[in-house]
């Protein structure tokens, strides 16, 4: 899993912070137990830190912290973690490490492509520290176990790349009474806070209501410098120590939002809704977030399907448009970046941005076939087409991915 920031609409109650921030918050962590000979060297330059010593390190090795994503920001996390001394990490992710993660995921390397991400971050988090015990999560979070799998940590760290899980995170955390700390990036932006029911805001405060389905593209769609995330990624472990040790003040009620175009960093206070309701219970955050869910067998309340073509088919339709056979558009939604990786011949570039904002048109009277990278970004092109009167218009199933791995195997892909 990797990151996205969240939605480009203006927060709820925000607003230029004061100096300083709450403090006086407790340490999540009981500081019990002693150091052994091999903890005090490693974790040496702790020790010495005036206000910090042994306490707070004991704090961090008696910490259960969960992970949720060993992707862009759970990859320079889980490290700095370990490194750091916590003594339990959990790793929440059922995903497999692919060529294009290694870019920003560096907890990853080339002999794990393939392999489970949990487990190929375990690897190089027991070789980086052998004193951490890894407990591995392979599957999704949902929320038929998030409440199970919170239960069992003392904070929780939010790596994850779509905002129906972020809603998600943080009604579990809420339930619970945790903390957990929160991190997005996209491009060359990136932020950080820490959300806490009753103590401080809950993301629910910054973002009360999801953006729209597609107004917000992925990292995979609209791609992320790489560093990012361990600038990001490093400041959600310091908010993470700062919390479990109770040294410090916590960006709790304040939101640190980082460009790295200009390497400028500014602050957001966010205060706690008093008219929002309390979270008591997990909502189905698909529905929430606008997104399609599965359609139940004759249930017509359920959104129309959009209809599609697949790759075997388009190619068919090019080639008899080609002998003069068939006439109709393909546009190719995505970024002039991509399509410079790699396009279909005979595909018109109109990124979405220009569709649905009515910057381009798209002729309705004659039929449209429209792609993307994977089919996401094609079927809100389509759905908006069909809403605005055009019939004829369909997504091609799965994208360019799909098509170079179908029909023109030879092309490059991202």
């Amino acid at each position: 899993m990797t990151a996205v920031p969240s939605s480009p609409q203006a927060p709820a109650s925000v607003e230029p912070p004061p100096s300083g921030g709450p403090a006086g918050l407790p340490p999540l962590v009981a500081a019990t137990g002693a150091l052994t000979q091999d903890e005090t060297l490693r974790y040496s330059r702790h020790l010495i830190i005036p206000g910090f010593g042994t306490d707070a390190q004991l704090r961090l090795k008696n910490a259960r912290v969960l992970v949720i994503g060993a992707g862009g920001l759970g990859s320079p996390a889980l490290l700095y973690l370990a490194a750091a001394g916590v003594g339990t990490l959990g790793i929440v992710d059922d995903d497999d490490v692919e060529l294009s993660n290694l870019q920003r995921q560096v907890i990853h390397g080339m002999p794990d492509l393939g392999r489970s991400k949990a487990a190929s971050a375990r690897d190089s988090i027991i070789e980086l520290n052998p004193l951490v015990e890894v407990v591995l999560h392979e599957e999704r979070l949902d929320r038929s176990n998030a409440l199970s799998l919170f239960a069992g940590y003392d904070l929780i760290v939010d790596g994850t790349d779509n905002f129906a899980t972020r809603y998600l995170v943080n009604d579990a955390a809420a339930i619970l009474g945790k903390p957990y700390v929160w991190g997005s990036i996209l491009r060359f932006d990136g932020q950080v806070s820490v959300f806490w029911q009753d103590q401080g805001p809950t993301y629910r405060d910054l973002y009360p209501e999801a953006p729209p389905p597609g107004s917000v593209p992925s990292c995979a769609e609209g791609g992320v410098l790489g560093v990012l995330c361990a600038q990001i990624g490093s400041v959600m472990v310091n908010e993470a120590i700062k919390l479990i040790t109770g040294v410090g003040t916590t960006l709790l009620g304040r939101v640190l939002v980082f460009n790295a175009l200009d390497m400028s960093w500014r602050e957001l206070r966010v205060r706690p809704d008093p008219t929002a309701p309390r979270v008591t219970e997990l909502v189905d955050y698909e529905q929430f977030c606008g997104l399609p869910g599965p359609t139940a067998a004759g249930d017509a309340s359920q959104e129309e399907p959009v209809p599609t073509v697949s790759v075997d088919e388009l190619a068919e339709l090019l080639a008899a448009r080609s002998a003069g056979n068939a006439d109709f558009d393909l546009l190719d939604v995505r970024n002039p970046e991509e399509h410079a990786i790699v396009n279909i011949d005979g595909a018109v570039l109109v990124p979405k941005n220009l569709i649905l904002d009515g910057d381009a048109t798209v002729d309705g009277s004659r039929t449209v076939y429209v792609h993307c990278k994977s089919g996401v970004r094609s079927a809100d092109v389509v759905r908006f087409l069909r809403a605005e009167g055009h019939p004829d218009a369909r997504s091609v199933d799965g994208g360019i991915i799909e098509w170079v791995r179908r029909i023109e195997p030879g092309k490059m892909t991202y």
